[in-house]
């Protein structure tokens, strides 16, 4: 079985006139991966390093907000000297 697509050799048509394939191609767009793809880009253009390693993910946007609102109530303590 191949590890990125999924499929078996034999699924395939291999030159029988009778013989239809198990697959068909079809494209679709997800919005979720052209938005990593496009932060992907930015990343590396913006950066100007090497951003090997370097993962992007989607979280929930609630998710997000507590992490910042984290980050915002850390960086306060800090400045206080608490």
């Amino acid at each position: 079985m191949c590890p990125q697509c999924g499929t078996r050799h034999d699924d395939w048509d291999h030159g029988g006139p009778d013989e239809e394939d198990a697959y068909a191609v079809t494209v679709q767009l997800c919005i979720g991966c052209q938005v990593i793809a496009d932060r992907q880009q930015t990343l590396a253009r913006d950066k100007g390093e090497d951003t090997h390693g370097l993962k992007v993910a989607l979280i929930p946007a609630a998710h997000a907000a507590a992490i910042e609102t984290e980050r915002e109530h850390r960086a306060t303590r800090r400045r206080h000297g608490d």
